[in-house]
């Protein structure tokens, strides 16, 4: 008898709130869903957007990191994938096998964004100053860090 899946949601966003274990480890297998060949730094990192610095503690953060990748590869078998490393220097990091370079999902939010790139827009954002290109990256990188974390508590 399987339970409902939005129960199970539930359960799994009030456990997220109250222990930080397994926020981190919810967080990591949210990544590791969409996007294939992250290093440990690359995965701790984008975790630490979301959950806040040293989330994977001060001393022992190399065994929690350890830890919470044994944890989250095991969920993954259970659901049919596995979750590898690869050591090639044009490639490195966390992927699971079988599996695209992004998610079907991830690649098509790329795509739809590409087809809306404006050629008259991209002469007019040659011209304006590297100050301006700064802020304007400063303001898309801040936009991404908010609806990522928004996203990472749903």
């Amino acid at each position: 008898m399987r339970l409902p899946e939005e129960s199970q949601s539930y359960l799994l966003l009030d456990a997220q709130k109250r222990d930080v274990v397994t926020a981190r480890r919810v967080n990591l297998l949210r990544i590791l869903w969409r996007e294939r060949y992250l290093t440990r730094d690359g995965l701790m990192r984008r975790v630490e957007i979301v959950m806040g610095h040293a989330c994977f503690g001060e001393k022992s953060w190399e065994d929690n990191f350890y830890r919470d990748m044994r944890v989250v590869k095991t969920a993954l078998k259970h659901s049919g994938h596995e979750l590898s490393y690869s050591r090639k220097r044009e490639k490195p990091g966390y992927y699971l096998a079988g599996e695209p370079v992004l998610h079907p999902a991830e690649e098509k939010a790329v795509r739809e964004a590409l087809r809306e790139l404006d050629p008259h827009q991209i002469e007019i954002y040659k011209r304006i100053s590297p100050a301006q290109k700064f802020f304007q990256a400063c303001s898309i990188t801040n936009l991404a860090k908010k609806v990522s974390t928004a996203g990472s508590r749903l």
